[in-house]
């Protein structure tokens, strides 16, 4: 089959800025043939995108992007062909969502100190409905409330590591993921790499049983993605690839139906989870 492979997007179900509809939609007309949403610690969107894609006779992932945690930094990681109603699973991520809650009313509450209050409610509005809280909600609210002229200013000067509002997450270290991921039936997959900058975590990750990592993203460059197919092939892991899309004012917009992964790899992406490709 032709067209994109792009296993790596975002809905509104966590910090994206489309609907599953919205999402389908445009992927369709990007080009898209075969798609994974990765909202971060959630699902809430998965069944919508299942019924949404098969409509349109596109080719659907489960998929999802966990948080895990090394040495107080996070470390994501992706997740395909997973079992969403897994009751283990869901038990998991209430718990990663149930934290994303108290990080960011704790950030809430920093700002307020230092006189830059947002409103609260807004900011944790999705806890209801199984959506996935983060940092970009808060930066969204701060520039609402004329606090900062845009959301890189909330993280550079407010929100980000080292910052006054910045709170640390709390979560399973990544080697405790790719088990948690392989229990539910899925694939785990080391996500964008070339931004994490810790490839010395790698031989211990494959130890634990790391199968995948992703070489194509949009903010790989030529010879980043190279490196990590290089890796890849010296460990025996599979790969995966995807725009990392969150939506149309959002970064890596151009990268949209342009980045993604080529069939034959993921065709051995799909083995590793016992499942056919295209």
């Amino acid at each position: 089959m032709s067209g994109v492979i792009d296993l790596h997007l975002h809905t509104t179900a966590s910090d994206g800025v489309c609907t599953p509809s919205e999402l389908v939609d445009m992927a369709w007309r990007a080009g898209i043939t075969t798609m994974s949403v990765t909202d971060h610690d959630t699902v809430a969107a998965v069944a919508e995108i299942a019924a949404l894609t098969r409509d349109c006779g596109m080719s659907f992932v489960p998929g999802i992007e966990i948080t895990a945690v090394h040495e107080g930094r996070d470390v994501h990681m992706l997740g395909y062909f997973i079992d969403s109603e897994n009751a283990p699973f869901a038990e998991f991520l209430q718990r990663q969502r149930v934290d994303r809650v108290r990080r960011l009313s704790e950030m809430v509450d920093l700002l307020a100190d230092i006189g830059k209050p947002i409103n609260r409610e807004k900011v944790l509005a999705k806890r209801e409905a199984g959506g996935s809280l983060g940092r970009p909600m808060v930066a969204r609210a701060l520039v609402k409330a004329g606090h900062v002229a845009d959301m890189r200013q909330a993280f550079d000067e407010l929100i980000g590591e080292g910052r006054p509002a910045f709170v640390p997450r709390v979560g399973p270290p990544p080697s405790e993921v790719i088990g948690i991921v392989a229990d539910a039936g899925g694939v785990a997959s080391l996500a964008h790499p070339g931004l994490l900058k810790r490839d010395d975590l790698i031989p211990a990750l494959v130890e634990a049983g790391l199968p995948a990592l992703e070489a194509f993203h949009s903010d790989h460059d030529p010879d980043t993605t190279v490196h990590y197919l290089a890796l890849a092939e010296r460990y025996g892991l599979a790969v995966s690839g995807g725009s990392d899309y969150h939506g149309e004012a959002i970064r890596r917009r151009s990268a949209f139906g342009r980045i993604g992964l080529p069939v034959e790899q993921f065709e051995r992406l799909a083995a590793r989870a016992g499942k056919k490709g295209h």
